[in-house]
C-alpha cells in the first residue's frame, strides 16, 4: 500500500516539474545550429505546366478593291450609285456625290445608315458598310434642291457697263448735313457722284480730272470749330464759388442731417462739371469746403 502511493507522489512530482520546464523560455545559443535531422525538408517542385503566350494581333489590313454602294434620297426621289473605297472619308465621298450632274452640293450632304449620321472626318469602313448598301441621303434645312437642274453654280459676274456720257462738274451733286445743335465735332458735307465713272474708258472717251470745289460759307458750323463764342449765363453763373456757397447754406437749411445736405449738393456739383474748368472746380471747393473723393 506504501508503495502504490510514493508510486503516485513521484509521478505527480514529475509532471509538475515536466511542466514547470515546459513553462521556461528557451534560448540557444548565437552558435546553434539545427540538427540535420530536425530541418525541414524542402518540397521539390516540379515543371510547371504554363500556358502559351498569346499569339500577337496583326492589324486589321485594308481591304483592296472598291465597294459598290447606292445613295438615295427620298425627297426628292433620286438614286446616286457610286464606286468608292472603304478607306474613303465620308468628306471625300460626298465631293465625290456633289460631282453627279443633279446632286446637291457637298456641304448641305446628310448622309444616314440606319438613322445615324456619317461624321466627314471617319472611314466608310468604320460604318461597316458592305457591298451594295444603300445610304440615305438628306440635304441641310433651308437649302432647295432641286436635281433636274444639272447646270453647275456659276460664280456672280461682276461688270461694269462703261459710261457714255461724259462726267464734269454739272453731273456732282453736293448734299450738304442739315445744322446740328449738339455740340462736339461736325461732319463735312458728303459728295454724291452721279453717274459713277468707269475706271476702264471704251476707245471714244477720255479721262479727265473733275475739279471739286466746296462751297461751305452757306452751311452753319457749330461746336468748338466754329470760333470763338460768347460765353453762356449759365456758364457764368455756376462758375462763380459765391453761387456754391449761397447753394450749400440753402440746403444745409433744408436738410436736418448736414451729411445729406453735402450728398445733395455734391450730386447738383457734379452735374455741372462738364461746364467747369479744373480751376473752376479748385476754387469752388476751396471756397465751399467740401472735398470729393480723390480731391476732385
Amino acid at each position: 500500500m506504501a508503495t502504490e502511493q510514493s508510486r503516485q507522489a513521484e509521478y505527480a512530482f514529475v509532471k509538475n516539474f515536466a511542466a514547470g520546464l515546459s513553462a521556461q523560455p528557451v534560448t540557444l545559443g548565437d552558435d546553434h545550429q539545427q540538427p540535420p535531422q530536425d530541418t525541414l525538408k524542402r518540397i521539390p517542385l516540379g515543371p510547371v505546366d504554363l500556358p502559351s503566350p498569346p499569339e500577337p494581333k496583326h492589324a486589321d489590313t485594308a481591304p483592296s478593291g472598291s465597294v459598290n454602294i447606292t445613295i438615295k434620297s427620298t425627297k426628292p426621289a433620286q438614286s446616286y450609285s457610286l464606286s468608292v473605297q472603304s478607306t474613303d472619308t465620308i468628306a471625300t465621298i460626298k465631293s465625290q456625290l456633289a460631282s453627279k450632274p443633279g446632286a446637291p452640293p457637298a456641304d448641305v450632304q446628310r448622309l444616314l445608315i440606319k438613322g445615324k449620321a456619317l461624321a466627314d472626318a471617319k472611314l466608310l469602313k468604320e460604318y461597316d458598310v458592305k457591298e451594295g448598301d444603300t445610304v440615305n441621303l438628306m440635304v441641310k434645312p433651308g437649302f432647295h434642291w432641286d436635281p433636274t437642274d444639272t447646270a453647275p453654280p456659276s460664280p456672280p459676274a461682276f461688270t461694269s457697263s462703261p459710261s457714255k456720257e461724259p462726267v464734269g462738274p454739272e453731273h456732282i451733286t453736293l448734299l450738304p448735313e442739315q445744322p446740328s445743335t449738339r455740340r462736339g465735332h461736325t461732319r463735312i458735307p458728303s459728295v454724291v457722284l452721279s453717274p459713277s465713272p468707269s475706271l476702264t474708258p471704251t476707245a471714244d472717251e477720255k479721262m479727265v480730272d473733275i475739279p471739286l470745289l466746296l462751297d461751305t460759307s452757306s452751311i452753319p458750323v457749330t461746336g468748338p470749330i466754329a470760333g470763338p463764342t460768347i460765353e453762356s449765363s449759365y456758364h457764368t453763373t455756376v462758375s462763380q464759388p459765391d453761387f456754391w456757397s449761397r447753394l450749400y447754406t440753402f440746403l444745409t437749411a433744408e436738410f436736418p442731417n448736414r451729411s445729406d445736405a453735402a450728398t445733395a449738393w455734391e450730386d447738383f456739383f457734379r452735374a455741372s462739371k462738364g461746364q467747369l474748368s479744373v480751376s473752376e472746380i479748385a476754387k469752388i471747393r476751396d471756397n465751399v469746403g467740401v472735398i470729393g473723393m480723390a480731391g476732385t
